[in-house]
């Protein structure tokens, strides 16, 4: 089934050199500052952030390596990255000083409604609202970093996916944190049959740390995407397969509703902080009004 989700990402290219690599190894290391002049990619996953650094290294621009991170994503991290899922996106063009918020959050299906979620007591049905096909929004990830990718980028749609098709088919090696979330969510993951077929081996134990983790399909639908574009995913045979999919375990998203989804440019929040001009994701976020109602306090 689909899942809902967002991924957090940096990527930053500046004049200068490249931060050298280096990965978060303990909860003490998230106070060790990594210094870069040039440039520095930042993600929760430290394969999908080495796919960013690669693209800036070879040639790509800030949008180029934060795309590509996006889609790696999608394979190295299914709990968070995935194309079921979607986002918020804050794009500053030093030249020009502009500064750009794309929002491609997921949107509710045609058919959904105020009660969706509530059981016949009327109160709220943690089942239905998080773990049903009818928790899953139209998403919003595949056409986001398309969009910015298109309006931005300097490579092609198909080179910044091409990382990501690699790590889904010639297999990912599975790190301690991934082996350990599959374990600890065995039970939850495997009510859904081809999540347990992906995830999990042909006797149902999870793969632990330093296995090769193959996901075969997400390379088709990613390549897909690569070839044809969002459209590949929003009406064409990959929407076609998850409004199916929606049908017959009773979800809500139709070929209709993936056909209409579309990106949305808006505005961004802005505020000062000590001399700083400080810009920020506006609503449906609210980051970053959060952000800048904080920053407002500490000034103080």
């Amino acid at each position: 089934m689909l899942r809902i989700a967002a991924l957090c990402l940096l990527v930053l290219l500046l004049p200068g050199r490249l931060a050298a690599e280096q990965a978060i190894l303990s909860p003490q290391d998230v106070f060790h500052p990594v210094v870069g002049t040039q440039g520095m990619v930042a993600s929760q996953e430290a394969t999908a952030t080495r796919v960013g650094l690669d693209v800036l290294k070879g040639g790509g621009n800030a949008v180029d390596a934060a795309v590509a991170v996006g889609f790696a994503l999608a394979v190295t991290l299914p709990r968070a990255g995935n194309l079921g899922g979607g986002g918020f996106m804050l794009v500053h063009m030093a030249e020009s000083g502009e500064t750009l918020a794309l929002d491609y959050r997921e949107e509710a299906p045609a058919a959904a409604g105020r009660d969706l979620f509530l059981g016949p007591d009327g109160e709220v049905d943690n089942r239905r609202a998080r773990f049903s096909y009818l928790s899953a929004g139209v998403p919003g990830s595949v056409a986001g970093l398309a969009a910015a990718q298109a309006r931005f980028g300097r490579l092609s749609l198909a080179e910044v996916l091409a990382p990501a098709i690699r790590l889904a088919e010639e297999g990912l090696t599975v790190s301690s944190a991934l082996a350990e979330g599959l374990a600890a969510r065995a039970e939850r993951l495997k009510a859904w049959p081809e999540t347990a077929r992906i995830f999990f081996k042909a006797d149902g134990s999870p793969y632990r740390a330093g296995e090769r983790l193959v996901q075969a399909d997400l390379a088709w639908s990613l390549k897909q995407i690569a070839r044809d574009g969002p459209e590949a995913f929003y009406k064409g045979e990959i929407g076609r397969r998850i409004a199916a999919d929606m049908k017959a375990n009773g979800g809500l998203i139709t070929e209709a509703d993936l056909a209409a989804y579309d990106v949305v440019w808006r505005e961004p929040v802005a505020g000062r902080y000590r001399g700083y001009q400080i810009a920020s994701m506006p609503p449906p976020s609210s980051g970053g009004i959060h952000l800048v109602q904080i920053l407002n306090l500490l000034e103080s």
